[in-house]
């Protein structure tokens, strides 16, 4: 397929409306896989860990999550603790750090361990404690300014690909539903993912963000067949407040998303939820208890 081909906006609003109207649970006979691993996006958990660390990392073993994606790598630390120290952590613990996010470091120059800033190290420390995808978080609001500053992009991240390729791991991109609006007349994701090399660039779809965006994730996955290797899945409320919700729980018709997978080039997934209204531990225990009644 050619990545520089269109999908209109209109045609992605007009397969989301019926593609993600239908809950969960409704019309499907859920039968986990045993072999399975749900991942966390340990970000979910951000206030838990700065006051218990590895305490909260049990508790996250204990529900039974065995991968987990990282966030807040500074300076060659890993929550405060070097990739030796961390690596020790999670192994005791039975948990995977398959992947990691990161900063693109273009706004603040001075932080260390973005794309822009002291890279290789970042990338190198991930392949210590043995990650397999670093990916970029985010892009702040001065970073993405115009459609220019997202052409901008394409060269660094092919770069930052570059680097992570020759130390084994994979570089992506994660999306929110900015990215979706045009700007100047464009679709930024069009940029991001049609112009980068798709060996270099993997992309990590947030569920979430892209039915947020009004748009149907499949119709995204057919456009760039192969480039999402990792998937966010998290859950919007019913009754159109589109707030986070526990996985299941929700409107997100995550059956027919599933059954887009092979298309999508799934290898990991990361259950997500930015903020919750009951204790953030008893919601990823909702979510996973959910999410193993999924066909996945």
């Amino acid at each position: 397929m050619n990545y520089n081909e269109k999908i209109s906006r209109k045609s992605f609003i007009k397969a989301s409306a019926f593609a993600l109207a239908t809950p969960l649970f409704s019309k499907f006979d859920w039968d986990v896989k045993a072999s399975s691993k749900i991942g966390l996006q340990l970000y979910t958990l951000r206030n838990e860990i700065a006051k218990d660390l590895e305490g909260t990392l049990k508790r996250v073993a204990e529900i039974g999550y065995k991968e987990v994606e990282l966030y807040g790598y500074s300076d060659g630390k890993f929550f405060g603790k070097t990739p030796k120290e961390f690596k020790a952590i999670l192994k005791g613990l039975g948990l995977d750090p398959v992947s990691g996010h990161y900063g693109a470091g273009v706004e603040k120059k001075d932080a260390k361990g973005t794309l822009s800033n002291d890279w290789q190290r970042a990338v190198d420390d991930a392949a210590e404690i043995g990650q397999k995808y670093v990916n970029c978080a985010y892009l702040t609001d001065a970073e993405r300014k115009t459609i220019d500053s997202y052409k901008s992009y394409v060269d660094l991240f092919n770069k930052s690909g570059e680097v992570a390729k020759k130390a084994g791991l994979q570089f992506g991109y994660h999306n929110h539903d900015f990215e979706f609006k045009k700007l100047e007349g464009q679709i930024p994701y069009d940029i991001i993912a049609g112009q980068t090399d798709p060996n270099l660039v993997k992309l990590e779809l947030d569920l979430y963000w892209i039915v947020k965006a009004g748009l149907d994730p499949v119709d995204l996955f057919k456009k760039y067949p192969g480039r999402f290797p990792l998937w966010h899945v998290k859950d919007m409320e019913k009754g159109g407040t589109q707030s986070f919700a526990e996985v299941g729980t929700g409107s997100i018709n995550f059956a027919k998303i599933f059954e887009a997978r092979k298309i999508a080039g799934l290898e990991h997934f990361f259950v997500e939820q930015d903020t919750a209204k009951r204790p953030p531990l008893e919601a990823i225990d909702i979510s996973f208890k959910n999410v193993t009644k999924m066909k996945v």
